[in-house]
Parts: structure tokens; C-alpha cells; sequence
């Protein structure tokens, strides 16, 4: 149980936030399909992140760690191995999904397992459009892990995506790099494209038309890169958000990825009249920067399907923001969040209507009555297991007029191991008032 106390004083100073997740899994798993060395710096050490080294060393790739650098000795595509026994996925959605695209192709059968929370997550909306690419996957009649991954000979195919997902997506391109012609992959909406961005740095022969057709010419050979992971925008989201709605603070976020599929967060603070400013940094792969915000007043928002894949991860947070701006504000076109970690419509309804917020749950979002100041009506928060519910909670909690208790705290290193010591920098002196040393 954590104990977490109100921001009087507010949020200061500038914090390097931990490096991308997304971006993070990618750099390995290329690193391990390319030929030579691939070194990786600023990598993110949370344990999902750690389940995508393991499941490679365990297909036979060399990986070594040194804190935030990794080295990959790639293996080609074609020359991963058996695994002695079946791969553990931990708590990884994305490690799942899109080694899945990975083994599809191989010449071995491989087994996927994953802890209680993956074993309830759907994995046939990865199984079914690899069928179109020769691919072959068994999975429960539920259609969950553990899953059996047949490898094959995969042939090109043209797929219109049925789900707006980034991991969908990623395994059906890594099938379809293994295929003997070129595939196309039409996206349902628009979803993040660190895939593609870093297999052509790789050397991959894919583009992308109109913004959601993919088009995958096989046959190219990856070479290992140098590759440092930007700043994961969902991490610092936590702390864009906390500078907002608690009085007197301000933060600058260094180095954080600004690729315009991720900052949907910040797009939405814009419009809802949040203090902000961003200043970019030149680079060759991923544009990233330094994002400057401040305490502000806010206005509701009102989001639909439309809105969603560009804030998937941090709707909890938009439901934060939510909360805290004048009027009333609806969250429609989620209902992915419902396939998460927890039901995140269910469980962030749950966890606003503790701190006195007016909730209204709907099957795909909620409608939510803001206001600057609440009244806590149950001091005990939890995270259900869910490491974005903890940390939203967290953050939360500095806008409260009593301290209020966190239960299932330790779900926050899935993707943020330093979280609280980070949140405690923010703090500033008056951290150890927090709870939070």
C-alpha cells in the first residue's frame, strides 16, 4: 500500500523521462531478425521491455545488457532457433502480438504463454489475418494464450486491417517481410508507424501511401543499426498532465519522442487551453524534443472514434483532464480500452467516482462533469494490476485535499520503473511530505 499526499507546493524543474516503449521492443526484435550488430542506447528497462530480450535469447539471439545500452548480435530472419520450451510473454501485449509476425515465417514451431492478465486478452485479431499470409496460429477456444505459432512458408497478400492497431499491424508486416511476393496492408485508421520508421532505417523496402496503405516489398536484407530510443511520450504524459491540473507548477520533459502519432496527448491539452510549449531537436529516425508546461485552467473535450488511436494509451489521463476542466466532457469511440491491461472504461470510472467525480460509464467511453476542485468520497485507490490506472491514480492524488492510499502500487514497473523516485524530483524538496521516498 502507497501513500500518496497532496502538491502543495506544486511540480518544478526538468526531468530526461525513460526511453519509448514501443520503440523500445522494435529495436530489439530488428536487431535480432537483421544481420550484424545492432547497439541500442536509452533503452527502457521495465519488465515488458525485458520479456522481448528474453524471448529472443531464448530463439537464440546474443543480447547484452548494460543498464539502459543493449547489444544485439542479429541472427537474419532465417536463422532464429527452437526454444528449448515454451516463451514466456509476461505481462507484453506487444511483445506477443508482434512476435507472432516474427515465427509465423520461421521453419519451428513455437509455443506463447503469458501471465494471468495476457491469458485474457485477445490474440485473434492477430492469428486470423496471418492466415491471409500462409500463417498458422492456435490458440484457446477463446481465442487467448497460450498460442502455438506453426512456422511456414509465407506468400505476399493484401489485407484491410479490421482493427485500428499498431501491434496488429507490426506482426502482419513482419509476416509479410518473409513473404515470396510484396503485400499490402490497408489500415482501418491511421496508427503509430515506429515500425516502419525503423526498418527503414534497417533497410526494409516498405513504403506507406495516402498515409494508411503499407506496401511490403520482401527479399531486402536488415543490417544492425545504431538506434537511441527517444523519451516514451506515454511516460511523460503522466507528468505533462500532473503539471496541468496541479496549482503552481511547471516541468520541462527532455527529449521526449514527438512523432505525430504519438502526441495525440499533447494535441488535446492544446485544445483544452493548457499552458505548453514544445522546442524539437534534429534527428535522423524518431523527431523528438523538449516539452515545457504549466498550471492552466481547462476546457472539456469531447472525443470520438476518430480521435482514439492517437491517445489509446493515455485515455486514463485524458479522463483525468477531464475531471479537473470546467463543464462536461465525453470520451466516445473506445471501446478498445475495454481489452486492456483492466477494462479501462470500467476501472478509471471506478477510480474518478473515489476522488468525488461525476462519471456517467457508456459501452465505449464515459461522459464526464468536470470541475477544478473535488471531494474525496474513498481515500483507497487501486490499480487493479494496471500500470497506467496506478500511475493516473498517482497523479490524481496530488490534486487532493487529504492524503489517499494506493493498492497494487508495484503494477508501475511494467512500464515505469522509476516512476515514483521521478514523480518524488518533481516534488521537489517537499517529497518526503509526499509518500513518495
Amino acid at each position: 500500500m502507497k501513500k500518496l499526499l497532496p502538491a502543495r507546493m506544486g511540480l518544478h524543474g526538468s526531468l530526461l523521462v525513460p526511453g519509448d516503449k514501443s520503440i523500445s521492443h522494435r529495436a530489439v526484435m530488428l536487431g535480432a531478425i537483421s544481420e550484424g550488430e545492432t547497439e541500442i542506447s536509452h533503452f527502457l528497462t521495465g519488465e515488458d521491455c525485458e520479456t522481448t530480450i528474453k524471448a529472443f535469447q531464448a530463439l537464440g539471439v546474443r543480447i547484452e545488457q548494460a543498464g539502459t545500452n543493449v547489444r544485439v548480435e542479429g541472427q537474419g530472419l532465417a536463422n532464429l532457433k527452437a526454444p528449448a520450451q515454451p516463451l514466456s510473454m509476461g505481462n507484453s501485449g506487444t511483445t506477443t502480438r508482434l512476435i507472432m509476425g516474427i515465427l509465423a515465417g520461421s521453419s519451428f514451431s513455437t509455443t506463447l504463454i503469458g501471465d494471468q492478465s495476457l491469458q485474457r486478452r485477445p490474440m485473434r485479431r492477430v492469428s486470423e489475418p496471418l492466415k491471409e499470409f500462409g500463417g498458422e496460429v492456435q490458440l484457446t477456444a477463446d481465442g487467448t494464450l497460450p498460442a502455438t505459432i506453426i512456422g511456414h512458408q509465407l506468400h505476399g497478400a493484401k489485407y484491410e486491417m479490421k482493427v485500428a492497431s499498431a501491434q496488429v499491424k507490426s506482426a502482419l508486416i513482419f509476416a509479410a517481410l518473409q513473404a515470396k511476393q510484396s503485400s499490402i496492408i490497408v489500415e482501418k485508421l491511421p496508427t503509430r508507424n515506429h515500425t516502419e520508421i525503423m526498418l527503414h532505417q534497417f533497410g526494409a523496402h516498405i513504403r506507406t501511401v495516402d498515409n494508411k496503405v503499407i506496401i511490403v516489398d520482401p527479399g531486402e536484407k536488415l543490417v544492425g543499426q545504431e538506434v537511441t530510443v527517444p523519451g516514451d511520450m506515454s511516460s511523460a504524459a503522466f507528468f505533462l498532465v500532473a503539471a496541468t491540473i496541479v496549482p503552481h507548477s511547471k516541468v520541462t520533459l527532455k527529449g521526449v519522442n514527438l512523432n505525430p502519432t504519438r502526441t495525440g496527448i499533447i494535441d488535446i491539452l492544446q485544445q483544452m487551453g493548457a499552458k505548453l510549449s514544445i522546442e524539437e531537436q534534429f534527428s535522423t529516425g524518431e523527431p523528438s524534443g523538449d516539452i515545457t508546461v504549466e498550471n492552466s485552467a481547462l476546457r472539456p473535450i469531447h472525443l470520438t472514434d476518430e480521435d482514439i488511436p492517437a491517445v489509446i494509451d493515455e485515455l486514463p489521463l485524458v479522463a483525468l483532464l477531464a475531471a479537473c476542466s470546467d463543464g462536461q466532457s465525453t470520451i466516445r469511440g473506445a471501446q478498445e480500452l475495454r481489452v486492456k491491461e483492466t477494462d479501462r472504461i470500467k476501472t478509471v470510472v471506478a477510480e474518478l467516482r473515489k476522488l468525488g467525480v461525476q462519471v456517467k460509464e457508456l459501452p465505449d467511453g464515459m461522459v464526464i462533469d468536470g470541475r477544478p476542485s473535488w471531494d474525496i468520497q474513498d481515500p483507497q485507490l487501486d490499480s487493479y494490476g494496471d500500470h497506467r490506472l496506478g500511475m493516473m491514480d498517482a497523479i490524481a492524488a496530488l490534486k487532493a485535499d487529504q492524503p489517499l492510499q494506493l493498492a497494487h502500487e508495484d503494477a508501475v514497473a511494467v512500464s515505469y520503473p522509476g516512476f515514483f523516485a521521478d514523480l518524488a524530483t518533481l516534488l521537489g524538496g517537499a517529497h518526503h511530505d509526499n509518500g513518495l521516498n
